[in-house]
């Protein structure tokens, strides 16, 4: 074994995640700053133009400019004096750090993550202690990038998703058909629903205030605030037997108590009715060496969902990296009977499952 080559790749492996981390967190601040969104609509600009756009520093504008021109997300348009350089974000650069509609939108990722800082020494803690630090802790931009993440998903994806399962479909196009969104978040996904089935009742429901606000001004908003309606609630709370079908969209590995809550959503829905639950696509078993998406999903479990879920103990400790099986236990210990995987594929990063 070449030890010396080893090392060396070792250090060239490390050396990359610090420039991809710069890159994430450059974008973090030219997505908060609101730099991004000034060169997609405005236009190319200097340092100096761009800071008066936007209300911020010409000679942080400049670093930041700069560097983005460096590391190849900006294009310079004019070279010359650093007061004179022109700088450009390029057409399908602007299409993933500014286009909220877009299937290709990533720079969520980036307030993700980017939420996380502040709130390092508490996670640090958590780990050493088993406590954890919630969504409340983590703040907006955790909150909004997690939604802004999935809505272009939601907007263009998610119905014709649900058209080709026939059986759902035709239950969710039934008149007046009772809806029930669990964990809805900024109501996006109620949103499609509502949407995409016009005769049904949409109610979203989810224990965060702040996202619950969100949903309920989105659906103003967007128009469907008449079929659509959003609650500050547990799923304990709400009454049984009142839904004909129900969606979990990305939360179950992050409740605490998913068993407890998969019981009330179950006593909520009407005798023989649906629960839907759409969660990350990870592998089936644990094996090193994981793909992209086992990557990726195994960074927002440590920083994000694993110590939201430690955060409100006793907690199953679940993490966004939950196994079909795991899921499957949790469903069954709930009271269902049935779980399956529905056919619905290229849908992002997630796996529908079909509770009966």
């Amino acid at each position: 074994m070449d030890v010396d080559s080893d090392t060396a790749a070792a250090a060239e492996r490390v050396l990359h995640a610090a420039l991809g981390t710069v890159d994430l967190l450059s974008i973090f601040v030219g997505d908060r700053l609101g730099w991004y969104r000034s060169l997609a609509h405005e236009g190319p600009a200097t340092a100096a133009q761009l800071a008066e756009r936007t209300a911020t520093h010409p000679r942080y504008a400049r670093e930041w400019l700069e560097q983005q021109a460096v590391t190849g997300l900006l294009a310079v348009h004019r070279d010359g004096s650093a007061e004179d350089r022109m700088f450009a974000l390029p057409d399908g650069m602007a299409e993933v750090l500014t286009d909220e509609h877009s299937l290709n939108y990533l720079a969520p990722f980036a307030r993700l993550f980017g939420a996380t800082g502040p709130a390092l020494p508490r996670l640090l803690d958590a780990y050493r202690t088993g406590g954890g630090v919630s969504w409340d802790e983590l703040g907006d931009d955790a909150r909004e990038g997690q939604a802004d993440g999935n809505r272009p998903w939601y907007e263009h994806r998610l119905a014709d998703a649900l058209a080709g399962v026939p059986a759902l479909d035709a239950l969710l196009r039934g008149s007046g058909t009772r809806i029930l969104d669990i964990g809805c978040g900024a109501g996006w996904s109620a949103i499609a629903l509502a949407r995409a089935y016009p005769e049904a009742r949409v109610h979203g429901v989810d224990i965060d205030a702040p996202s619950v606000r969100m949903a309920l001004r989105n659906a103003v908003t967007t128009g469907v605030a008449q079929r659509c309606e959003f609650t500050l609630a547990d799923a304990a709370q709400l009454p049984e037997g009142s839904y004909d079908i129900a969606f979990a969209f990305e939360c179950v590995h992050d409740m605490p108590r998913p068993v407890e809550v998969l019981a009330a959503v179950r006593r909520a829905l009407a005798p023989g009715a649906p629960l839907v639950v759409m969660d990350e696509a990870v592998a089936e078993e644990f094996t090193p060496d994981g793909d992209e998406l086992e990557r990726l999903m195994y960074g927002f479990s440590l920083f994000v969902c694993l110590p939201d879920g430690m955060s409100s103990p006793p907690s199953a400790g679940t993490g966004t990296v939950m196994r079909q099986q795991t899921l499957r236990d949790y469903a069954f210990a709930a009271g269902f009977t049935s779980v399956e995987v529905l056919p619905i594929a290229d849908f992002g990063f997630w796996r529908f499952y079909r509770l009966g």
